[in-house]
């Protein structure tokens, strides 16, 4: 399989954008996919070009077996990646997409002397804080489905369509597993700065566990606390969308002085 081949493969842009000066590269979130961000590029700087990535077990690649180790999956995203990264470009990563977008700005940095201008986590603890709680990806399957049902991320319809839950648990179980096996290991903070996005009723993760992202970064942190559970990527989407717009057209400012 080609570079070409593979970078196809892992991303999709919904409004391909050849002038766009940055590129802003969606994580999705354990058991979501690149859909999430595809109305993004409608509420952000027209010299943004909105990438979502796409892993496999979901969307298109519904058919190829999921990760279930974090390693090897951002290796394969640093690999399909390396040719989208000829221009200024920053990270969004919501839940498990932020940890995985965290995971890769220190392989890109360390392997190919490569940072995202901004690192933008969502819902996510900072990784050097231990899980609190019970791994829940080795659940019998009734115990396993009830954790979704809490979480709420998962449609009811869905939750109560036994066939179509059939097809998506091997994924969701590998979305689990790679965030749940996660071992942190310290390295110098990054040289990026680091947005950090929660929700004020998240059940999930905590102001103070999202405030700690501050110690992964020497350069500048910030955090915002919007209304809604683990799922405000979706029931705030609006002011997620205004906030990250205004950020990114202050970072095209910097990246292109003349514009």
């Amino acid at each position: 399989m080609t570079t070409a081949q593979t970078s196809k493969s892992w991303v999709i842009c919904p409004q391909p954008n050849a002038q766009a000066k940055l590129r802003l590269f969606c994580f999705h979130y354990a058991g979501g996919g690149a859909w999430s961000f595809r109305t993004w590029s409608d509420n952000l700087p027209s010299s943004v070009e909105v990438c979502s990535v796409e892993l496999p077990g979901r969307g298109f690649r519904l058919t190829e077996a999921a990760f279930t180790n974090l390693d090897p999956l951002v290796q394969a995203i640093a690999d399909a990646l390396l040719p989208r990264l000829d221009k200024p470009f920053a990270f969004f990563g919501h839940s498990m997409g932020g940890l995985v977008s965290f995971e890769l700005t220190r392989l890109l940095r360390r392997n190919y002397n490569l940072n995202p201008v901004q690192l933008y986590v969502s819902g996510h603890r900072a990784p050097q804080l231990p899980d609190p709680d019970p791994p829940i990806h080795n659940l019998p399957e009734p115990e396993f489905l009830e954790e979704l049902r809490d979480l709420e991320g998962t449609p009811q319809a869905v939750l109560e369509n036994a066939e179509l839950m059939q097809l998506l648990l091997p994924t969701l179980r590998a979305d689990f597993t790679v965030v749940e096996t996660y071992a942190y290991t310290a390295e110098p903070p990054l040289d990026c700065p680091i947005t950090a996005f929660g929700g004020l009723q998240d059940r999930e993760v905590s102001y103070d566990e999202l405030k700690a992202w501050q110690e992964q970064t020497n350069i500048a942190f910030s955090l915002h606390m919007l209304p809604g559970n683990h799922f405000f990527l979706h029931s705030a989407q609006s002011l997620l969308l205004k906030l990250l717009s205004q950020d990114l057209h202050q970072l095209i400012c910097e990246v292109d002085p003349l514009r």
